[in-house]
């Protein structure tokens, strides 16, 4: 049989993904490439800590007062046991504690991108499809709420959570806290985004179409407006993650953030910089670079992909 009469196979939805145009531009970006791997890594250290930890950092049975302050890569005088970024002053692995507290940042981080997506997606669909007074009241309230930084705002709704909460229950609730906090400081910009496209979507062909088959209203703006303006939210999401990720730490670093008990790495730079002027930098620097990999990397995706989706950069 020629070869010309043999079946076509027709390529894998991988072998077309990597002919793309947005694989093409990823591969040919040596700085995205790069800023990937860091995050993907970083992420999966932070998912398989307890794998990866070779100690548990937050229990106290397993603390040694006699391993405190051990530098890195160096025996502790007294026990001989090294560790591989050094210890704190209550004998805690550093090492395993960036894991750990990692693992609690990026669970904040996507939580509150979760959450401030959901609200500011639905209320900007809503103001940019129904249009009038309910498009004028959420826009001002965006507008009021984009007036001032996103960290006091936080800071303001994470101090009247804990007004409400129970002495006796606000450090369990600390993580949800957070994310409440960090969603609502941070929903304006979907919310702005998602109206724009909208607007400009719901005067198309495809939706005159779905009105005249006698679709109501939410189905139209979740089954047809809402796929076509999902690029600019996702771009939004994913630099969105690397800002809450900061949040969040900055939250901790002044005392409003997650407990001792919970570190994350907000509040292991809050108990590095106690040490810094002492000698024991360790104990602040390598969080500190661990939080700066990771916002940087997640950050210089985002500008990739915002770059890639946009077909006017092209």
């Amino acid at each position: 049989m020629s070869d010309e009469h043999l079946p076509v196979i027709p390529p894998s939805r991988l072998a077309r993904f990597w002919d793309s145009d947005l694989a093409y531009s990823f591969r040919s970006s040596p700085v995205t490439v790069v800023a990937s791997i860091m995050a993907l890594l970083l992420v999966l250290a932070a998912v398989f800590a307890p794998l990866i930890a070779p100690y548990d950092p937050f229990d106290p049975a397993s603390l040694d007062l006699s391993d405190g302050f051990s530098r890195p890569m160096q025996p502790n005088e007294i026990t001989g046991k090294v560790f591989w970024l050094g210890s704190d002053g209550q004998g805690r692995d550093i090492f395993s504690a960036i894991l750990y507290g990692s693992r609690v940042s990026l669970l904040v981080g996507a939580a509150s991108v979760v959450f401030s997506l959901i609200i500011g997606v639905g209320l900007g669909l809503v103001a940019g499809y129904v249009g009038g007074r309910t498009e004028a009241l959420i826009m001002r309230i965006a507008d009021i709420q984009l007036s001032f930084p996103a960290i006091l705002v936080a800071l303001l709704v994470f101090g009247v959570a804990r007004g409400l909460i129970p002495p006796a229950a606000q450090e369990q609730a600390t993580l949800f806290v957070l994310v409440i906090a960090i969603g609502l400081a941070n929903w304006a910009q979907y919310a702005r985004t998602v109206r724009g496209s909208t607007l400009v979507e719901k005067n198309k062909v495809y939706v005159d179409a779905a009105r005249l088959i006698g679709l109501k209203a939410w189905p139209v703006m979740l089954k047809h407006v809402l796929p076509n303006v999902a690029g600019p939210v996702l771009v939004i999401a994913t630099i969105n993650l690397a800002l809450a990720v900061i949040e969040e730490a900055t939250l901790s670093f002044l005392g409003v953030g997650m407990p001792p008990t919970q570190p994350s790495l907000g509040t292991l730079i809050r108990f590095g910089q106690q040490f810094l002027f002492s000698g024991e930098w360790w104990i602040l620097l390598f969080p500190s670079l661990v939080l700066i990999l990771l916002a940087l990397s997640i950050n210089l995706f985002g500008d990739w992909l915002r770059d890639a989706l946009n077909p006017k950069l092209r």
